[in-house]
């Protein structure tokens, strides 16, 4: 078997370690045996989703996000909803979550459009969210730990959101969610990389690949007890400070 990993945008979405996702998705495709080719794509380039396998976006700045929001409209907007809607296993961090949406408004007050593949929408807010941050996933059934670093505050509406806050801010500091899962695609505001952390949303992108690509049921089993024992440090520590400030 053979799984492309698109990294869309991979020279201006890349802040907070956000391209070692890709790096780790490719390292357990290896180790489960399944050769891995992965495609830079940027400003400009096609977008070639029948090919895709696993499309992977990070977050950036405010002045990266406009050029790349531009370029989704102009060049990639179509094969982008094409793909997402036909069940392709995707991850979106931070600012490609927002883009993702109808439009989100820069710190500055600038109303940047987004793609609207998501029927959600970015405001500015007046305070930055930064921090640890711990969710309860009712999706993985399983606590997921990050790094949120973002002053946008995110509404999902009627989509089911990747999990319920614990600890920290999520999508907006309001309404207990954080990020989103729609089909086969996960936005979230974790960095850190997130997939460091997470080994339940590797496992889910692989096989959700595996499964769209080849129609074969793949378990991808993740022997990380290092990653595991740093996990639920984190789980640990801020699940009683969340416990103890009520």
């Amino acid at each position: 078997m053979n799984i492309n990993i698109y990294y869309m945008y991979y020279d201006l979405l890349n802040v907070y370690g956000d391209r070692g996702n890709v790096l780790i998705l490719k390292n357990v495709l290896n180790q489960c045996g399944i050769n891995c080719d992965i495609k830079y794509i940027t400003i400009n380039d096609y977008f070639d989703y029948k090919n895709c396998d696993i499309l992977f976006m990070g977050g950036g700045q405010d002045y990266e996000q406009i050029t790349v929001g531009e370029d989704i409209i102009k060049n990639k907007l179509s094969n982008m909803q094409k793909y997402i809607e036909d069940g392709g296993a995707g991850l979106y961090i931070c600012g490609s979550y927002q883009l993702l949406g109808k439009k989100y408004v820069a710190a500055d007050g600038r109303k940047i459009n987004g793609a609207g593949i998501l029927d959600i929408y970015t405001e500015k807010g007046d305070k930055r969210y930064i921090g640890d941050i711990v969710i309860q996933s009712e999706f993985f059934n399983s606590k997921l730990v990050g790094f949120e670093n973002h002053s946008g505050r995110t509404y999902i509406n009627n989509y089911s959101p990747l999990g319920k806050v614990i600890y920290g801010n999520g999508n907006n500091g309001n309404d207990g969610s954080e990020g989103l899962i729609y089909k086969n695609t996960i936005c979230t505001y974790l960095h850190g990389c997130c997939l460091s952390k997470n080994p339940e949303i590797t496992s889910f992108l692989i096989s959700s690949a595996v499964l769209k690509k080849y129609n074969v049921q793949f378990d991808v089993s993740i022997e990380a007890p290092l990653l595991m024992k740093a996990k639920n440090y984190i789980i640990d520590r801020y699940s009683k400070q969340s416990v103890e400030s009520k």
